[in-house]
């Protein structure tokens, strides 16, 4: 008897990736071992204040994606989203949303997003990854405080990242 052909396991890795950091691609470039292709979706957030725009993100997740596609075999898309997060899931036709999380305080907010998207489709998983011991610490909302401080962000995000992040920087600072 033939096989049925399995389905193609679609995995999508939602945030707002402003910036996107190393710990973002750590968890990008392990959750591409689970899945046949990884959409990546680039929320538009406006309620955080982001420090770039919408596209720029993309466009920045989207040159960091080439070195973990050429280490994985893995395709991964990149897509902007301005919707409920399970609508989107269904228009890409992932079956997981793939979450990291670094220490016990995401945790609880992201228990909570896990069951309140399972309620709404309960046919969508949502996988947990913890963060490598040495991005635990690291978040986009510290990279850019400490960008704006004078800090060396240098060894917590990609290098375009980290240009266009200190260009970003001067500009709003006038120097």
């Amino acid at each position: 008897m033939a096989r049925a052909a399995r389905a193609e396991r679609i995995g999508l890795y939602p945030g707002t990736f402003d910036p996107v950091t190393n710990g973002h691609l750590d968890v990008i470039s392990r959750a591409s071992r689970l899945v046949d292709r990884l959409v990546i979706g680039v929320a538009v957030n406006v309620g955080k204040g982001p420090l770039f725009p919408l596209e720029e993100r993309v466009e920045l997740v989207q040159a960091e994606m080439r070195a973990v596609t050429d280490r994985t075999g893995t395709p991964i898309d990149v897509r902007p989203f301005d919707s409920l997060l399970i609508g989107f899931a269904r228009e890409v036709g992932a079956g997981m949303i793939v979450r990291g999380l670094r220490a016990v305080s995401d945790f609880d907010y992201e228990f909570q997003m896990a069951g309140m998207n399972h309620r709404l489709d309960n046919g969508i998983e949502t996988v947990f990854l913890m963060a490598s011991e040495r991005n635990q610490f690291i978040s986009s909302r510290f990279v850019k405080e400490i960008a704006r401080l004078g800090g060396d962000v240098s060894s917590f995000v990609p290098a375009l990242t980290l240009e266009r992040t200190l260009a970003r920087v001067r500009n709003a600072t006038g120097e």
